[in-house]
């Protein structure tokens, strides 16, 4: 393992936090409220996720905010002290503007340590397939890769996280204006959980309407069989993220599972953030995996 580097990310990964410590991995968290209240995101550790979507479920309101260049420059600061260099790689900025915030904190730190590297790099991903990028990123980190080879390495991994999501509760869809209250209703009348996914710029995209909850698991297992690298030979990592409902991304998991038989392991299973959640609600389940270039 490189000692000269650190690999960082944003709490926005959705990944617990025991797989940090494993992974030697470094995170610094995203904000948000709850009925006024402020919050780390803190992968679940000043309130459980569990009680934030009951939260939401009985009404609560939500609000995020982003890392400010501050508190980017105290936590840059921190590891530079400690004389390692730094890859960190931000959420997509198709959703955030806290790749902006990184890069500025980056330039003030530069001139104060000049003889130290920064790079911040754009995911152009989100919830665990920004954990995702992450977890092969710090593979390769462990397998020998140099500050420079990583840092290209990413920039080609990250358009090859293919992510695809759905809800089977529109509430915080239409909440948010994702979705109109005229669609959300008439969706909700018949069943239609949408499908969507983050494209080549980093961004959330509508991509196709399926009718019941039953038929877009069958539609998700599909789009992976299309997309994988290798098809249904394909051998990477598949994570699965999921809001409250535990037992949906469970029978995605089995499906995948019973498809996919070289998959690396199993299909890891991770709750979706206070950020990412506080948008989607409870009742998204989202599928990750290393396939084609990511659509525009």
């Amino acid at each position: 393992m490189s000692k000269d580097y650190v690999l960082s990310c944003c709490s926005t990964v959705d990944l617990p936090k025991k797989y940090f410590d494993k992974k030697n991995i470094k995170y610094i968290c995203f904000h948000y409220q709850l009925d006024g209240f402020d919050y780390l995101d803190d992968l679940g550790e000043s309130i459980s996720l569990d009680d934030f979507y009951k939260a939401m479920q009985n009404g609560a309101d939500t609000k995020t905010s982003q890392i400010n260049v501050e508190e980017y420059e105290e936590y840059f600061e921190s590891i530079l002290k400690e004389g390692k260099d730094i890859i960190h790689v931000t959420l997509s900025s198709g959703i955030s503007g806290t790749y902006n915030s990184a890069n500025i904190a980056k330039e003030m730190l530069l001139e104060k340590y000049p003889d130290r590297k920064i790079a911040v790099i754009d995911s152009l991903a989100a919830s665990s397939g920004y954990g995702l990028l992450i977890d092969i990123l710090s593979d390769k980190r462990d397998q020998g890769l140099s500050f420079e080879d990583l840092c290209t390495y990413a920039l080609d991994m990250r358009n090859k996280i293919q992510h695809w999501f759905f809800s089977t509760d529109l509430t915080f869809y239409i909440k948010g204006g994702r979705v109109s209250k005229t669609a959300g209703f008439v969706g909700s009348m018949l069943n239609i959980c949408p499908l969507l996914n983050v494209n080549i710029e980093g961004k959330l995209i509508p991509r196709e309407k399926v009718r019941t909850k039953k038929k877009v698991f069958q539609r998700v297992v599909e789009i992976m069989e299309e997309r994988a690298l290798g098809g249904l030979d394909y051998s990477g990592k598949c994570f699965i993220s999921q809001s409250a409902c535990r037992e949906d991304a469970e029978e995605v998991a089995g499906l995948i599972e019973a498809r996919f038989p070289k998959l690396n392991g199993k299909v890891m299973i991770n709750d979706i953030g206070t950020t990412i959640g506080s948008h989607t609600g409870p009742g998204t389940v989202a599928v990750f995996f290393v396939g084609d270039e990511k659509d525009k």
